[in-house]
C-alpha cells in the first residue's frame, strides 16, 4: 500500500492567547464540535501544519501524535470558551502533539502562499478551522525562517483518551465521543482513501482518465474557485507547463441536478487543465445519469460510493469508515 506525500495544513486560531499557547507547547487543539472532530480526523500523523493567525503563517511543525482526551474541559493549556446566549461551552478534547521544524512569521500575501491565500480571499475570510496547502506550498515554507528549537513540554498526568466515532443515526450521537456522520467527514475520508495510490489509480481507470501518472498526483481537500468550492482536487504535485486536474464533488446522499451542474461549472472554469470531473454520491436518479457524459471533451463521470457492512445504528472510527469505502460506476 503506497500512500502519497504528507499533507500540509494551515490551522486557524481565534485569538493571540491561543496562538501563544500553541507555540509554547507545540500543541494544536480543536474544540468539541463537528468542525473540531472533522479537523482532527482530516489531519494525520506525519502531516505538516502551520498556525494561521492575523493573515500570517506561524512556524512549521510535523504532527507526531493525535489524542482525543476524555473530560478535557478543565485540562491545560486552553481555557474553555463559554457563550451565555447559546449556553454552550467549548473546550479542546482533540489535540495534536507537534515537533517544531522551522520558526517563521510570514504574511500570506507572499507569492509562496498563493494557493492558500486564494482560498481565503474567495471565502471572504477564515470561516473554517483549517486549510490545506499543496506540495508546492510545503516546499516553499520548508525554506523559510530558521530551524526551530525545542518547545516546552506540557505536563498532564492521569488523563484518559478515546477514539472519536461517527454514526448515521443522529439520535444516537453523543459528542464529543460519537458524532453524527456528516458530509464533510465523508469527504475527508474519501480524500484520505484516494491518497493511497492503488485507490486513486482504480478511480481514474473507473472513469476513463488514463493519461495521469498516479505517482505524481496529490489529492487535496476543499479548493475555493470563483464558481464555488470543489470538495476534492486531484492535481499534479509538480506541474511542468500544464497543471492537469480532476475535480471531485462528494454528496453524502442522493445527487441532484444542481450537483452535476456545479461540477460542469468547475470543469468549464478550469478549461484545458481539467481532464475530468467526478460526482460521487450514494444514489443517482435517472435524470442525473442522463446528464452525465462529456462537456467539451471532458467527462462528467458518476461514481457511487458504498460503505461496506455499514449499519446506521452502529458507530465507527474514522479509520473504520475509510476501510469501508468502495467506489463503483453507476449503471
Amino acid at each position: 500500500m503506497t500512500v502519497k506525500q504528507p499533507s500540509y495544513f494551515l490551522v486557524s486560531l481565534s485569538n493571540r492567547m491561543n496562538l501563544d499557547l500553541c507555540i509554547k507547547y507545540a500543541l494544536a487543539g480543536f474544540p468539541n464540535t463537528l468542525n473540531g472532530v472533522w479537523t482532527f480526523s482530516d489531519i494525520r500523523n506525519g502531516d505538516y501544519i502551520s498556525f494561521l493567525y492575523g493573515a500570517r503563517a506561524h512556524n512549521l511543525y510535523r504532527v507526531e501524535k493525535k489524542e482525543a482526551i476524555r473530560n478535557s474541559r478543565n485540562l491545560p493549556p486552553w481555557k474553555p470558551i463559554e457563550f451565555r446566549v447559546s449556553r454552550k461551552t467549548y473546550y479542546f478534547p482533540f489535540r495534536l502533539t507537534l515537533t517544531p521544524i522551522r520558526k517563521l512569521d510570514e504574511p500570506l500575501v507572499r507569492l509562496e502562499f498563493a494557493y492558500v491565500a486564494e482560498n481565503l480571499l474567495l471565502r471572504g475570510g477564515y470561516r473554517k478551522t483549517h486549510f490545506q496547502g499543496d506540495q508546492t506550498t510545503l516546499q516553499n515554507i520548508s525554506q523559510m525562517g530558521s530551524l526551530h528549537g525545542q518547545a516546552e513540554k506540557l505536563e498532564m498526568q492521569g488523563y484518559e483518551t478515546f477514539i472519536p466515532k461517527f454514526i448515521r443515526n443522529r439520535k444516537l450521537a453523543s459528542p464529543p465521543e460519537v458524532y453524527p456522520l456528516q458530509e464533510m467527514v465523508l469527504q475527508a475520508a474519501i480524500r484520505q482513501f484516494l491518497s493511497e495510490n492503488r485507490n486513486i489509480d482504480s478511480l481514474l481507470k473507473l472513469v476513463g482518465v488514463c493519461d495521469l501518472d498516479v505517482e505524481k498526483l496529490e489529492v487535496l481537500g476543499e479548493k475555493a474557485l470563483p464558481e464555488g468550492h470543489v470538495d476534492i482536487l486531484i492535481k499534479e504535485a509538480i506541474p511542468i507547463g500544464l497543471s492537469k486536474k480532476v475535480v471531485v464533488e462528494v454528496k453524502m446522499a442522493k445527487a441532484h441536478d444542481k450537483d452535476i451542474e456545479q461540477l460542469e461549472k468547475y470543469v468549464v472554469e478550469l478549461e484545458t487543465e481539467c481532464v475530468g470531473g467526478i460526482l460521487i454520491a450514494k444514489e443517482f436518479p435517472q435524470k442525473i445519469i442522463q446528464k452525465s457524459g462529456k462537456r467539451d471533451g471532458v467527462g462528467l463521470n458518476l461514481v457511487k460510493y458504498i460503505l461496506s457492512d455499514f449499519s446506521p445504528d452502529d458507530s465507527y472510527t474514522f479509520e473504520q469508515l475509510k476501510e469501508k469505502i468502495r467506489l463503483d460506476t453507476v449503471k
